[in-house]
């Protein structure tokens, strides 16, 4: 594989991290359920700061399928009501990461926070992450008050849309706001890996063909 494609390909996946963690956070609002592998996978790679590769911090591409079907419908122009609101929590990520990256003070709030979880939640986590399809809720608990105690009191503030009775759930309220914090910690490592806004236009054909192949090789697995 070469450099260039291996960086479109990390630039996907990364990508695919924030398509997936919106659209979680969408079903929680709306319906109250998410796939919980899905959940998982996105809440944890939050956790992943010192990760070696990519892959890594989403325990293989597998990990973000989910994102990746949806970055490549998209991409494609598929017209879906659910989709366009996604899309507007995908820009809103996307902007707040943009405030974020020249916010030396809170970035540093944000490592320490998470290095301090770590640190916290090290005996409450599985050996594998891709079957631990539960969230311990102290996790989403800390991760969600990093979350208000940070990227909340920035701009712009992402409104979450979806029914009463679920955002007033405490575990689903965790949950989401965690998935907000994975939504921009992905964005944050797609923009580290080179991506920009302009490219989802003018190399979205080039981005459709990297997840069209990625989902072809999780197939094969």
């Amino acid at each position: 594989m070469s450099h260039v494609n291996s960086r479109l390909r990390d630039r996907t996946l990364a990508l695919a991290g924030v398509f997936q963690a919106t659209r979680l956070v969408q079903q929680l609002a709306r319906e109250g359920r998410a796939d919980p592998t899905a959940i998982a996978v996105s809440i944890h790679s939050v956790l992943e700061i010192d990760s070696a590769t990519t892959d890594d911090i989403y325990n293989g591409p597998r990990g973000v399928a989910l994102g990746l079907r949806l970055l490549r419908d998209k991409l494609r122009g598929h017209a879906d009501p659910n989709n366009m609101e996604m899309a507007r929590y995908v820009i809103s990520v996307l902007q707040l990461e943009r405030r974020l990256s020249g916010n030396s003070a809170m970035l540093s709030a944000i490592r320490d926070g998470i290095e301090s979880t770590i640190t916290q939640m090290k005996f409450f986590r599985t050996e594998n992450k891709a079957t631990n399809e539960q969230i311990h809720p102290n996790l989403a608990a800390k991760l969600a008050e990093l979350y208000i105690m940070t990227l909340s009191t920035s701009t712009p503030r992402i409104i979450v849309n979806g029914e009463q009775g679920y955002l007033e759930n405490p575990s689903i309220r965790d949950k989401v706001r965690s998935l907000l914090l994975a939504a921009t910690r992905s964005a944050f490592l797609w923009r580290q890996l080179g991506g920009r806004r302009w490219q989802l236009l003018l190399r979205r054909n080039a981005i459709i063909r990297e997840t069209i192949q990625i989902l072809d090789e999780i197939k094969e697995q």
